[in-house]
């Protein structure tokens, strides 16, 4: 096994499992704390993990608010007892009213929703008419990744119509800028800019109109070191892939100073000249990017060959006897660790302790 993801004795674990290294874990979310500036500036997105277990871990390190993009994974934070939850994903259909029951059956978590239009705004107010407390609401910017919210003269209007909406309260602004991806951290940096500007620039408009603008979400993974480094009052980072980190983002962004903490643990099944057959199909492990779904350990050599839903052909000279256990880092850990219903714990090469993917599933309560 290589050196930095120990695991003494592999015989009794099962294959194709996720296996978590609890002090590479611990140290992404220190190291996260440590940019941010403060636990407290965080709100770090859950769907990477979808696992209560860590967000117990980041509670423990002062780590209050989350950022989650279904009602599953807000249920799940709130279970395990987390304060705040923003829910960053448009609330239509039954979600709607399931948000709202939500909101009861776990008072002491506040809940927070966007919007980006008004019929979906009114359609939350008319939810949230019996609740004791409003339902604070962040306008959801689109500053450029083209996928929801909406341009800033809008977003202005829209900010507007939910302040005089019953049950709502307008809470700030909500921008996520996941298409920075240059791979210069300075480049990035410059590309980012132009977003921070015009979140900044609506904040400020708001405010001279009368209206609060307590928080801004800001953010993803790879520009959540330039949004880090902003001074301005009610930033909140929301980074995703951080406390796991992958192989993607490591080869893509090694600016960034996370190490991958969720490992794949596969065997080899079957063997011929030159290639070897593991239990590692797009099932256990996520089928994008297409061709580069994955890194093995310790065969530094092997090229990825066919893959289907429960086999991944391996081509490679080292010479592999069946049943050999082998460890891989996987390219996408967010739809990884989603095909997964646990994850063993790893500290210290001892296997400590088994986390449920609590909100892999789309639905814990209707």
């Amino acid at each position: 096994m290589h050196h930095d993801y120990l695991i003494r004795d592999c015989e009794p674990l099962l294959s194709p499992s996720l296996v978590i290294f609890k002090e590479h874990l611990k140290r992404n979310l220190s190291t996260m704390i440590a940019m941010a500036g403060s636990a407290d500036r965080l709100r770090p997105h859950v769907k990477t993990h979808k696992m209560s277990a860590i967000v117990k871990l980041e509670s423990s390190l002062g780590i209050t608010r989350h950022k989650c993009a279904t009602i599953a994974e807000a249920e799940m934070i709130a279970q395990a007892g987390g304060l705040d939850v923003l829910i960053s994903y448009p609330m239509v259909g039954p979600n709607v009213a399931r948000l709202a029951s939500l909101i009861e059956r776990y008072p002491a978590t506040v809940f927070r929703a966007t919007a980006e239009d008004t019929e979906s705004a009114r359609r939350l107010s008319q939810a949230m008419a019996r609740s004791q407390r409003p339902l604070g609401v962040l306008v959801d910017l689109d500053i450029g990744m083209g996928r929801t919210g909406i341009d800033v003269e809008s977003a202005f209007e829209l900010y507007r119509v939910i302040a005089d909406l019953p049950g709502l309260e307008p809470d700030g602004l909500h921008a996520y800028d996941g298409h920075r991806r240059e791979f210069d951290p300075e480049e990035r940096r410059v590309a980012a800019t132009g977003g921070v500007k015009a979140v900044l620039g609506l904040r400020d408009r708001l405010v001279a109109s009368g209206l609060a603008v307590p928080r801004l979400v800001l953010g993803g993974t790879p520009s959540f070191p330039i949004h880090a480094g902003l001074d301005e009052p009610g930033v909140e980072l929301s980074p995703g892939t951080c406390p796991l980190h992958d192989h993607g983002y490591a080869t893509k962004f090694p600016d960034l100073p996370f190490v991958p903490a969720a490992i794949l643990l596969t065997r080899v099944i079957s063997k011929r000249d030159g290639a070897v057959t593991l239990d590692l199909g797009h099932k256990a492990v996520a089928a994008d990017p297409a061709g580069d779904r994955l890194r093995l350990l310790g065969v530094d050599e092997a090229r990825l060959g066919p893959q289907s839903e429960e086999h991944l052909v391996i081509e490679t000279s080292t010479e592999l006897a069946v049943g050999t256990p082998l460890l891989a880092i996987p390219t996408h850990v967010c739809p990884t660790v989603a095909l997964h219903r646990w994850a063993y714990v790893v500290e210290g090469g001892e296997v400590v302790d088994r986390w449920n993917v609590d909100a892999r599933d789309r639905v814990l309560t209707i």
